[in-house]
């Protein structure tokens, strides 16, 4: 899938990265805890947290996580998306709850990482 189409999907903002929204996603993870990030080893993921400091990025960095979405109405700092854009991270922000947000990405046919 897409990340156009995650967008259109969980009616998210996207706030850094507006040209990579053509790339592919096939598997996605949801976690606040980076530290289990850090242990997953998958291509064209996407991660979704709630969880918004510059940890979030370093993590995906560490990780080569390039597709991030922040749910529960969480904003990205300034910071965050200085950080992102040079890592050519893509960020979204959505309203939705995680359990909602996991929801809506499986039934559209989206993988779980486990």
């Amino acid at each position: 899938m897409k990340l156009r189409e995650v967008a259109e999907l969980l009616n998210a903002e996207v706030v850094c990265g507006h040209t990579k929204l053509e790339r592919e996603v096939q598997a996605v993870f949801a976690s606040d805890l980076m530290s289990d990030v850090l242990t997953i080893d998958s291509e064209k993921l996407l991660l979704l947290t709630g969880l918004v400091n510059i940890q979030t990025i370093r993590t995906s960095e560490m990780s080569d996580i390039k597709n991030i979405v922040l749910v529960r109405n969480k904003k990205a700092s300034p910071e965050m998306i200085a950080l992102a854009e040079e890592n050519r991270i893509v960020i979204m922000q959505c309203s939705y709850s995680m359990y909602r947000t996991c929801g809506i990405l499986y039934q559209s046919g989206l993988n779980p990482v486990y």
